[in-house]
């Protein structure tokens, strides 16, 4: 992994969030954001879309975003380098209920920056992030998985991604399996902490960094 040395040296590196589906991730990324203005790329947005032949399919008959072969893990490693390498990079902008990308955005870094990718299956990058020297931590954000389930519940009938009978049934399977899902992060690398720990862990990272 990289090191606090890394950033206060000017070389920009990855902080990988994982963990499950409405543990708190993308909450965490929005704070760091407003806090210390640390882009954010979300990896949710390398999903693939319905037209590809390559996206598997649940038993509910809708695109399985739990499964790791849902998204494009080359294409969020390449703009992942592209950005700490140049300090900027255009990434695609996917909306969950068309199972589409629907624009595309540009994602700036400034030189001391750390680089937030956030999103279900980030563990899997620990690995070739770290072969390249781009990556300064993994952590997995976890909590009480009913109350994480609930969380996942409001956030995607707010954002109506399914009826609301799909969303019901894919979260009862979702709380079933997390446990899975939490030890599959531990195993690729990334540290399980609640989400207060990980801003707390996070806060204190940049503050040594400023410090050198």
């Amino acid at each position: 992994m990289g090191s606090v040395d890394d950033a206060a040296a000017g070389r920009r590196r990855v902080i990988l969030l994982t963990g499950p589906s409405g543990s708190g991730k993308s909450r965490l990324s929005a704070r760091l954001n407003a806090t210390h203005g640390w882009p954010v790329v979300r990896l949710d947005d390398f999903y693939r879309e319905a037209s590809d032949p390559a996206l598997p399919r649940s038993p509910l008959g809708i695109a399985d975003w739990d499964h790791p072969d849902s998204w494009d893990a080359g294409a969020a490693v390449a703009a992942l380098r592209s950005l700490v390498d140049h300090g900027s990079v255009e990434v695609p902008v996917y909306d969950i209920g068309a199972s589409a990308v629907t624009g595309r955005h540009t994602v700036t870094a400034r030189p001391h920056d750390y680089v937030v990718a956030e999103g279900l299956f980030a563990g899997r990058l620990v690995e070739p992030l770290s072969a390249e020297g781009l990556l300064a931590d993994a952590l997995c954000v976890r909590q009480n998985r009913t109350l994480t389930a609930l969380h996942r519940f409001v956030r995607d009938l707010s954002e109506r991604r399914k009826p609301p009978h799909i969303l019901v049934r894919r979260g009862l399977t979702l709380w079933r399996d997390e446990p899975a899902v939490v030890a599959r992060a531990r195993s690729d690398g990334a540290r399980c902490v609640h989400p207060r720990e990980a801003e707390a862990e996070l806060g204190a990272l940049l503050g040594t960094a400023a410090g050198r």
